[in-house]
């Protein structure tokens, strides 16, 4: 399972390219996309939709997930992270790829098992889980590869789900654990 990951800005946004292979995570890519501010807010989101759609095409993901906004006291940043998101979905749509989005409870309670968890460990253990040699930096890349870690997690769980909701049988057995236990 090959996903996306994305932490939603116009100054910065974060994304973080994760394999899962049966029970191990491996980055393919990570980093950010980093837009000036003397630059328009227009200008601003068609470097990120551009980059983005880039990223999706070289990667080919199954799956993009996305960090919901939240409620932000500051409503000028919640409405360019707001307005970053639309393209990214934007982009993702261009490209037929599933999106999902997830809260950050959601997303922490995925990578440290705690949803209220610190934004330290969740780097910590987006670190760890990935075996990268140092901290992504900046914070906007971890949160992003703690996303893609959360898409990669959360599509496992509802396949394993609904595998289990399933008739046992040799054909069940194939489809949903290639074939193992």
């Amino acid at each position: 399972m090959l996903a996306l990951g994305i932490d939603p800005g116009t100054a910065i946004c974060g994304y973080g390219v994760v394999d899962l292979q049966g029970s191990h995570l491996k980055v393919l890519d990570y980093g950010a996309i980093e837009t000036s501010p003397i630059l328009s807010d227009a200008e601003r989101l068609v470097i990120i939709h551009h980059e983005i759609d880039v990223l999706i095409k070289k990667y080919k993901p199954e799956l993009v997930g996305v960090e919901l906004l939240f409620f932000n006291k500051n409503v000028r940043t919640a409405m360019t992270v707001g307005q970053a998101r639309g393209v990214i979905l934007l982009a993702a749509a261009q490209n037929n790829v599933n999106l999902v989005e997830f809260t950050p409870l959601q997303v922490k309670q995925s990578v440290v098992g705690y949803g209220k968890a610190t934004k330290e460990q969740v780097i910590y253990m987006t670190q760890r889980l990935l075996n990268l040699p140092s901290k992504p930096h900046p914070d906007d890349v971890a949160d992003a590869l703690a996303v893609a870690i959360c898409t990669v997690h959360s599509v496992n769980v509802r396949r394993d789900l609904a595998c289990a909701k399933s008739p046992l049988s040799t054909a069940r057995i194939q489809s949903c654990w290639g074939g193992k236990l």
